[in-house]
């Protein structure tokens, strides 16, 4: 009898969207409180645009930097943890063996298997090693190209992110009307964002689109209502 086969399919690009969150939240709502500050402050809208566009340009390099930074620094802590379990397997292999032996037995295999899995481990320290780090440590050999790739991709995101809520003051020389498009199409596109990252991070769409158009309002809103007053 002809079966069908069976065809997994996983979201693999967890950090890649991980990133885009990240540049694309801080790009939406950032840029979006700075421009409605400034509009409760100014009455050109070229002031708006110039510190708007000063602020994405810094915001992106530091967003950047610091997601460079981050994939930098678990490219470091796995490669120290790599050379501590190659030192603790070749230095102290039969308390290395016990610890391969508890991790087993909490998957719920038995001492006796256990003692043959240990058993094959000790003529294969590669192996072992990897085993451990996964295992044990619960690290996963990162990817070289990873730290850049997150630095860009930050960076790019926030770009974006901060581009649309500057894009009516680049068009309408009146202050308070680009205010008013400013915040309908940045609403929208927080809206727009946070159905898309629920949807991609497992929680709830409409859930995740409200949270999301909540903050980036409240933040602009805030800075709205400082600069009004100290003006």
């Amino acid at each position: 009898m002809p079966q069908t086969p069976h065809i997994e399919r996983h979201f693999t690009a967890g950090e890649r969207v991980r990133d885009v969150v990240i540049g694309m939240s801080d790009g939406l709502t950032v840029p979006f409180a700075l421009a409605a500050g400034l509009s409760g402050a100014v009455a050109s809208s070229r002031i708006v645009v110039t510190a708007g566009f000063a602020e994405v340009a810094a915001g992106s390099i530091a967003m950047g930097l610091g997601g460079y930074l981050a994939g930098r620094s678990d490219a470091e802590h796995y490669a120290n943890e790599l050379a501590r379990e190659e030192q603790e397997i070749r230095d102290v292999p039969d308390i290395e063996a016990k610890e391969v032996a508890d991790v087993l037995t909490d998957y719920g295999v038995t001492a006796s298997e256990a003692d043959t899995i240990v058993a094959a481990m000790r003529k294969r320290p590669v192996q072992w090693r990897d085993f451990m780090m996964r295992f044990e440590l619960g690290l996963e050999a990162p990817d070289p190209k990873r730290a850049l790739q997150s630095a860009l991709t930050i960076a790019v995101a926030y770009v974006v992110g901060g581009l649309i809520p500057l894009s009516p003051y680049l068009v309408v020389p009146s202050v308070e009307t680009a205010l008013r498009i400013s915040v309908i199409v940045t609403l929208i596109a927080l809206m727009i964002f946070g159905y898309v990252k629920g949807h991609f991070t497992g929680a709830r769409p409409f859930r995740s689109s409200l949270q999301t158009t909540v903050i980036g309002g409240l933040a602009a809103a805030a800075a709205f209502a400082i600069a009004r007053a100290i003006s």
